[in-house]
């Protein structure tokens, strides 16, 4: 019987369980009684409209993928469906994590305390505290973390066998949670950043000798393990709403920020990185040594990519499938917890699931494209009414909303009486009467699930309307006409794993959020 507080390792079974649709209770939420959902807060468009622009770029190469164009080989796939960890049974450590209150308490101090990170060398070896010296806080990584709760979370004995867990910090405007980011650890001795958990793409990179940019970087020249190389790393933004488009350049990297024009550039470079305990000695990252100002407007360094490496512009495996190549984990998933509304408690579970974040079971649904994580949506519900659809759907939790091809949102808004376009906010918003949808669901493979009114409403037109910004856009030109792209609006409620075995497949798990 496990206990409460343990962590669930699966052992990875040839199953699908099928079930009903998942009821949501969409009584008031601590924090958003009725009183204060009559008190919605004025709709921000300044984020959402910056996001609808990078989503069109980031997603620009998705028809070739799904065609099969320009994949890289990726044998990690094949690995996974006959995966066995390094270690067996008897010799997998015991996993000592805190309680899941205690990733939104401060540790004994209070709040801002700094604590100790435990750094990793080439071989995964403690090193003890890190101790990373020279330079500030403004243009070098350093152990000075923001925030207290950025602690290394992993099996006892070394990350060389077990699981990890990662915590996130949130990210928060308004009603929107714009993105969740937490510690990684770069070179020996480590510098530690701070990295967007992002399962739509699929490279790491951070900034590095780099002019342009604000706070922490990696500095190479304090690794003794670093390794550079002569492959540029370049990523291409273009101006979309004017309807010109840059050309990306073949094997240039994806615009992966919140940017609507601009550029990154640097170069693919090699080094240890350690995430949560869990340490690879040879990973390939870019290393960024220009890009443009609008990165500062985000709190995270860098970004970690979880999807599959097919789509890795490095052309190099993600630093998640290193892990299940060198066989560090005892399943070869991770799953992720979002908070709502919430700066802390968040999570990213390493080779498990953790059962503090559920209240119920999964719904697992294969992979249709193993390049983002794929699967098969077959259309929305509103009040009981359903707007049929074939689409991929990509699980995207580098993304903050949902996005649609225009014909279905249109169907679908079709089916809430008062929903209207928003132009003013640009192209694929929509206005809704305020809390009047009974429920939301998205369906995939068959299966209803729904998403909760908190992050539905983003926020009135203006003071005394009626009428609310709807969180589900339509995107327009310049995207596949079959593909969705599923952000952390639907998986604030709904807990995810992703599964690199059993063939690929995304189980969602109804999420403590909606207790």
């Amino acid at each position: 019987m496990l206990s409460q507080k343990s962590v669930l390792i699966f052992i990875l079974l040839d199953l699908t369980i099928t079930s009903p649709a998942r009821n949501i209770d969409y009584s008031p939420i601590p924090g958003h009684s009725v009183d204060s959902r009559q008190s919605l807060e004025i709709f921000d468009s300044s984020y959402a409209e910056r996001e609808t622009r990078s989503v069109l770029v980031k997603y620009a190469h998705a028809s070739r993928y799904f065609a099969g164009i320009g994949l890289n080989p990726d044998d990690v796939i094949k690995l996974a469906d006959h995966y066995s960890p390094a270690f067996s049974a008897h010799e997998r450590p015991s996993v000592s994590l805190p309680p899941s209150d205690a990733d939104s308490q401060p540790p004994t101090g209070g709040q801002g305390q700094k604590v100790n990170r435990v750094g990793s060398d080439v071989d995964g070896n403690s090193t003890g505290t890190d101790t990373q010296t020279g330079g500030t806080a403004s243009d070098t990584a350093s152990s000075d973390v923001e925030s207290f709760y950025f602690q290394t979370a992993g099996a006892s004995g070394g990350a060389d066998a077990g699981t990890a867990r990662l915590p996130l910090r949130d990210d928060i405007s308004g009603a929107l949670d714009i993105l969740y980011y937490g510690p990684a650890s770069f070179g020996t001795p480590s510098q530690v950043l701070t990295v967007d958990v992002d399962t739509g793409s699929a490279d790491l990179w951070v900034p590095s000798n780099c002019g342009t940019c604000h706070g922490r970087q990696f500095s190479a020249a304090r690794s003794s393990t670093f390794r550079s190389s002569n492959q540029v790393f370049s990523v291409a933004y273009v101006r979309l709403f004017g309807r010109t488009r840059a050309p990306v350049p073949p094997g240039t990297a994806r615009a992966f920020a919140d940017l609507g024009t601009g550029r990154v550039a640097g170069k693919v470079v090699t080094d240890v990185v350690s995430i949560a305990g869990l340490t690879i000695a040879n990973q390939a990252f870019g290393a960024v040594n220009n890009r443009s100002e609008e990165f500062g407007k985000q709190p995270n360094d860098g970004l970690i990519g979880m999807a599959f490496g097919t789509i890795a512009q490095c052309q190099q495996p993600t630093f998640f499938e290193n892990l299940i190549k060198a066989r560090k984990l005892p399943a070869p998933l991770f799953s992720v917890h979002l908070s709502r509304h919430a700066e802390e408690g968040s999570s990213v579970c390493f080779g498990c699931t953790d059962p503090n974040w559920t209240t119920g079971p999964v719904t697992w649904l294969p992979v249709i494209s193993k390049t983002y994580w794929a699967i098969s949506m077959d259309g929305l519900w509103a009040n009981g009414n359903k707007a049929p659809a074939k689409l991929t759907a990509a699980i995207d939790t580098g993304t903050s909303l949902i996005y649609l091809p225009s014909g279905l949102a249109v169907a679908f808004y079709g089916l809430i009486p008062g929903s209207k376009r928003a132009t003013q906010y640009g192209p694929g918003f929509w206005t809704v009467p305020c809390f009047s949808v009974g429920k939301v669901e998205l369906s995939f493979g068959g299966h209803r699930f729904a998403i909760h009114p908190a992050d539905f409403y983003l926020g009135r037109v203006s003071a005394g309307s009626t009428d609310c910004v709807a969180g589900i856009l339509s995107m327009g030109n310049g995207l596949p006409p079959n593909l969705a792209i599923i952000g952390d609006e639907f998986l604030k409620s709904w807990y995810s794993t992703y599964d690199y075995g059993n063939g690929a497949r995304v189980g969602f798990w109804p999420d403590v959020n909606n207790k």
